[in-house]
């Protein structure tokens, strides 16, 4: 008769989950925080010190395709438009000399050492790439594996009417069976086509999320009923599909612009359809009012969205450090607004993303980090280094370095 495997059991000693004033001890068996050590389990000791805890964090929007975070500086073009963004993304991969699954792990190795437990990635999806983004996130994702979950959007940034070959290349990443989701671009601006209203790309979209059984996430820039018009529709289509809980919308600039009743309606409509929405926290009036939309069962995540790419020199994969912006952004002053801005980067992608909710209370993932500060306000504004991260009770990384 074969023995039973015994637990893996560590102890994480002399911790203060989410500042409070008392220390305790954190518990972690098989992966999950429970109330003490089992009998007769001789678990692994961590001295804690007093340290914070806090939960991990998830990244509801990054672009690690397009990264040249850690490559020699790129000096960027001006560019103020959507079509010579893209065209500067082109530029940028044809000079790049690390290969794309190189630098993507690179970055998200790095977001790991900072805090995160798991990410959506968009990947470039066009034919001047082909598939490489999404075969090359498909291999970071295994490399990556027990220390961050990785979920691939195939996202046609060049538009799917507006540039031939993008529809089928879409199609051939649905049916590979690597991504987990089908992006979209601004169905009515960028990518209306001639008529300008783009439901040729939501019937592609919407078809192969079907067909495929995948999610959808689709980035709209347009703002007025250019962006509205789309994402009530978007809405529409979710529940007549009966995809609730299935559908993003990233970026959303056309939402930040409404206020009062207007936004209250369009709350509920997203709310009842199931639709949710990310934010990256770029600026004062195009973050998204994520406090009312929660208020009314919206979900809305955080992300980083590009990191030192084409687009901009900026980005860290710091999503502790996007918190910060988001407060920064909103005038976030009150312990609870602060508080607020890091719920939305622990809470907030985990459940556009599915995972289960890190609590730090028995049952809870043991996914967490522990830094020397005074409270988690204080966290949030002065963003102390991640002393230990751990994943599923594991350290992952240890002072800044990723130990996998």
């Amino acid at each position: 008769m074969i023995a039973p495997t015994p637990p893996a059991v560590t102890v994480f000693r002399d911790v203060r989950p989410f500042g409070a004033a008392e220390a305790v001890d954190l518990v972690a068996v098989d992966g999950v925080l429970a109330e003490r050590v089992p009998d007769g389990a001789v678990p692994q000791i961590v001295e804690g010190a007093g340290r914070i805890a806090l939960p991990t964090l998830v990244d509801a929007h990054i672009h690690p395709d397009k990264t040249a975070w850690g490559e020699p500086w790129y000096s960027r073009r001006p560019a103020g438009s959507l079509p010579e963004y893209v065209q500067g993304d082109v530029e940028l991969h044809r000079r790049q000399r690390t290969p794309l699954a190189e630098r993507a792990h690179r970055l998200l190795a790095h977001a790991v050492t900072r805090g995160t437990r798991a990410v959506r990635a968009h990947v470039d999806v066009a034919p001047a790439f082909g598939l490489a983004g999404v075969t090359g996130l498909a291999e970071v994702r295994e490399r990556l594996a027990g220390a961050l979950d990785l979920q691939l959007v195939a996202f046609p940034q060049h538009g799917v009417r507006r540039t031939p070959g993008a529809g089928e290349l879409l199609a051939e990443a649905a049916a590979s069976g690597l991504i987990d989701a089908i992006g979209g671009i601004d169905p009515a601006g960028f990518d209306g086509g001639p008529d300008g209203t783009g439901p040729a790309q939501l019937d592609l979209l919407f078809g192969l999320a079907e067909q495929y059984g995948l999610r959808l996430d689709i980035h709209l820039h347009d703002r007025g009923e250019r962006g509205l018009g789309p994402l009530r529709e978007i809405a529409a289509r979710t529940a007549a599909a009966g995809l609730a809980g299935r559908v993003v919308v990233s970026h959303a600039f056309c939402v930040p612009e409404l206020t009062g009743p207007p936004l209250a309606g369009l709350a509920e409509l997203l709310a009842g359809s199931g639709v949710g929405l990310t934010t990256v926290a770029p600026s004062a009036h195009q973050v998204l009012p994520f406090r009312v939309l929660r208020e009314h069962g919206v979900r809305v995540g955080l992300g980083s969205d590009g990191v030192r790419d084409s687009w901009s020199p900026y980005g860290n994969a710091d999503l502790l450090h996007r918190a910060h912006l988001l407060g920064w952004t909103t005038d976030a002053r009150t312990d609870g607004q602060l508080a607020d801005c890091f719920a939305l980067a622990a809470d907030g992608g985990a459940e556009l993303l599915d995972l289960p909710p890190v609590t730090l209370a028995p049952g809870s993932p043991a996914d967490f980090m522990l830094l020397t500060g005074e409270c988690l306000p204080q966290v949030v504004v002065d963003l102390p280094p991640r002393e230990l991260v751990v994943r599923a009770g594991r350290v992952v990384a240890r002072e800044g370095r990723f130990t996998g």
